[in-house]
């Protein structure tokens, strides 16, 4: 008789509400899959999209990509797991809204004694993303200043941390004073509001002239063409997201215009599209965390019912630091 656990679907795509808290079937896991029992859920804006079917998914499906939690079974094949072993994941198919799951154990990395399954479950979609773009897509040496776009976001603020760590100075952009402060506090070196200056402009005076080898984008279109007038001859263009709305019309004479410049769409997929390149960029990012040097704030926890609310304070943009769902 399958096991009957609590997870979160959708029956069609919509507000908050459409989010129903239901009783599913639980098999034994497949081959090459784990069973996780989870203890901590993680909240990313990418769930909203998914919610409302911006990034459709065909219906009915779960929701989110991220969890901490034990592993409680496990399917033929799969050596790298034993039962009782503490793992984490931030990217796997949809449906970690649930009490227990399986998984894909190639998507799944082990957990140090050292790092709390709330650290994990808030740390690993971020921090992989922050541990790709500052140490693969440009590996950062320590001896550059650099301009890293939303600083004060949740991959931010885990960047300004790691790049002060690494001895590099970064400069942060953000929109208000207190996340500008916020920045600040967690490691940027110079912060400008791009609401009210011209950032191209302040990081010419910032680097005497010299602008920067690179620049982290997760913003997206409103931000594309400042970005570039950001950047020294051949430096690159990394840009990660589309927050304000897709890049589109690339215009590669432009690139030729300002310096031979070098452009990268990167994806976290991309990066640790293997178990040992997912677990080797895991360790680097724990090991991070357990030296004291990259510390996760997290702002609000839900009860895995009330993730409608969770929802809502993400949407409303009335959170702090990581959104985490607990479960008992």
């Amino acid at each position: 008789m399958q096991e009957q656990v609590k997870a979160i679907r959708l029956e069609q795509h919509g507000g908050p509400e459409a989010m129903k808290l239901v009783q599913v079937p639980l098999a034994d896991p497949a081959p090459g899959e784990i069973r996780i029992r989870q203890k901590a859920i993680g909240l990313n804006f990418v769930d909203i999209y998914c919610r409302t079917g911006l990034y459709p998914n065909p219906l009915p499906h779960g929701l989110g990509h991220e969890a901490a939690g034990v592993v409680e079974a496990v399917g033929a094949g799969v050596s790298r797991f034993k039962v009782g072993d503490r793992v984490a994941y931030g990217q796997s198919p949809l449906g970690a809204y649930a009490e227990a799951r399986n998984i894909p154990a190639h998507r799944v990395v082990a957990l140090p004694d050292g790092i709390s399954f709330e650290q994990a479950a808030a740390l690993m979609l971020k921090g992989l993303t922050a541990q790709y773009l500052l140490r693969q897509t440009y590996r950062l040496k320590g001896d550059e200043t650099i301009l890293f776009h939303a600083a004060a976001g949740g991959v931010g603020l885990i960047a300004c941390q790691w790049a002060k760590a690494l001895g590099v100075k970064l400069i942060g952009t953000a929109s208000t004073p207190e996340k500008l402060e916020l920045a600040r506090q967690h490691g940027a070196w110079q912060v400008i509001d791009y609401t009210r200056e011209d950032v191209a402009q302040r990081v010419l005076e910032l680097t005497d002239g010299e602008k920067v080898p690179v620049v982290y984008d997760g913003v997206g279109k409103s931000t594309w063409d400042q970005s570039l007038d950001c950047l020294q001859p051949r430096g690159l263009m990394v840009s990660f997201g589309n927050a304000s709305g897709s890049v589109e019309g690339v215009n590669l004479a432009q690139l030729a215009a300002k310096g031979s410049l070098y452009v990268t769409r990167p994806t976290l997929a991309t990066y640790v599209a293997t178990a040992e390149t997912m677990q080797a960029a895991a360790d680097d990012l724990f090991g991070m965390v357990l030296g004291g040097k990259v510390q996760v704030t997290i702002g609000q926890r839900f009860a895995l019912e009330d993730v409608g609310a969770a929802h809502e304070a993400l949407a409303g943009r009335k959170t702090t630091g990581a959104t985490i769902l607990t479960l008992d």
